[in-house]
């Protein structure tokens, strides 16, 4: 294990602090807030006003620039904002100027109407496209932060304390947002309702801790060059990206159709699904990840990884069995929960993985880098999935599904001489 910041080597069992654990809860919720509201809660606006199908289809492209924010993370490692003054650091004054930020854009869409106006529609797309850059720059800036905050010892609760909160902020931003926008509030009360929020978690995002500094990259060139240099000059660098792209392929494959699956192949209710997938799968992905963070504060990462990545192959199994007797709601109800508490744990280990990987001078680009890498196969696996569950069938989707979960448990298993090695480089003394 390398030392932490102190020269120290960090205890396997000592926790993080109570209030930065509350700060990463917090400031994962802050991440998670806008996801939606430029997703899920706007095409459902945009829906009840009326707005065609293909017009909503095109909308689904402002997500874009959170696949690409690794492009423009080497400006937030490079300079500080604002660039004078010492109470904001690195990484806590861009925190607030992007909470701010997308507090203002939050409050100019709850002022259109694109149902009476169609220009603004167009305003409310370039509003939303916005708010989908600066959430993503925030996410860029709140992943740096936690990964420089936390010592290799604490970065499994971190982790699965900072995915809480960002579930939690979906659910806000998402199924609570639509309920009181039918029920109370209309769309653009909403809207302005999370202006505030936004708000109110740029004041707490003002008294987060600052993290140790580390040196900054001399020049915009080096904050682009260096991040890739250093990593790649890693030994067995490129087995480690490989890793990363196929640690969670299985789940993404099985997770790409689950739903589809369970309404159209199992044959249970959109209502069933919603209450046990979505609801319950939640929370066992909440208890997870939980669980995920614990057990990372009393063995290895490398340990976890290997642990979690097996059950994430194995939960899988029970889509297979659904897909193969009579499936029954309290069977569809263990599988659910099953899988999701084994996802949970997974992404607890993964991210903090991530953040073991980063050199604390190149945080941001080489987290939103890493990140980028590891939606791989999210992005791809869609079409395939489709092909193999309607040519082989469920039941092989499913097995199959499996299989590709066990690639990146055995490149896992053949990097454990170097794992500690290349995990949390050591910091370089300030010049």
């Amino acid at each position: 294990m390398n030392p932490n910041r102190n020269g120290q080597q960090p205890s396997i069992t000592a926790p993080p602090p109570r209030s930065l654990l509350t700060m990463t809860l917090l400031l994962g919720f802050a991440s998670g807030l806008p996801l939606a509201l430029s997703a899920g809660t706007l095409q459902a606006w945009l829906t009840v006003e009326g707005v065609n199908l293909k017009t909503l289809g095109w909308l689904t492209l402002l997500g874009l620039p959170y696949t690409y924010k690794f492009l423009w993370a080497p400006l937030l490692d490079r300079y500080r904002f604002p660039a004078k003054g010492n109470w904001a650091g690195r990484r806590r004054g861009w925190l607030v100027a992007l909470l701010l930020a997308m507090a203002a854009v939050l409050a100019a869409m709850s002022f259109q109407a694109p149902s009476s106006d169609p220009n603004s529609l167009i305003w409310l797309a370039a509003l939303a496209f916005g708010l989908v850059v600066l959430s993503a720059s925030f996410d860029i800036v709140f992943d740096a932060w936690r990964a420089e905050s936390l010592t290799p010892a604490q970065r499994g609760l971190g982790a699965a304390w900072s995915v809480i909160g960002y579930r939690l902020a979906m659910l806000t931003s998402g199924g609570l947002a639509l309920m009181l926008a039918d029920l109370w509030l209309g769309f653009q009360g909403v809207y302005l309702l999370m202006a505030g929020f936004a708000v109110v978690f740029a004041v707490i995002a003002a008294i987060a801790p600052e993290p140790t500094q580390a040196p900054v990259p001399r020049s915009l060139v080096l904050a682009v060059v260096e991040p890739f240099k250093e990593f790649f000059g890693r030994p067995g660098a490129l087995l480690f990206l490989l890793m990363i792209v196929l640690y969670k392929f299985g789940d993404a494959f099985a997770g790409s159709l689950s739903t589809a699956f369970l309404i159209r192949g199992a044959g249970f209710t959109p209502a069933e699904v919603g209450a046990v997938n979505k609801g319950m799968g939640l929370l066992a992905t909440l208890v997870g990840g939980l669980a995920g963070g614990l057990l990372l504060s009393r063995i290895s990462l490398w340990q976890a990884l290997l642990v979690f990545g097996v059950l994430q192959g194995v939960t899988n199994l029970g889509f297979w069995w659904l897909a193969s007797t009579t499936p029954t709601l309290a069977g569809m109800t263990a599988v659910v929960l099953l899988e999701n508490l084994a996802g949970g744990m997974g992404t607890a280990a993964f991210v903090a993985l991530l953040m073991g990987l980063c050199d604390v001078r190149f945080t941001a680009t080489q987290f939103a880098l890493l990140s980028a890498l590891a939606s791989i196969g999210r992005v791809v696996i869609g079409p395939v999935a489709g092909v193999v569950a309607s040519d082989w069938g469920w039941p092989e989707f499913f097995l199959l599904s499996t299989a590709l979960a066990a690639p990146g448990v055995v490149v896992l298993a053949l990097m454990r001489q170097r794992f500690d090695r290349f995990t949390s480089p050591p910091i370089p003394a300030q010049d």
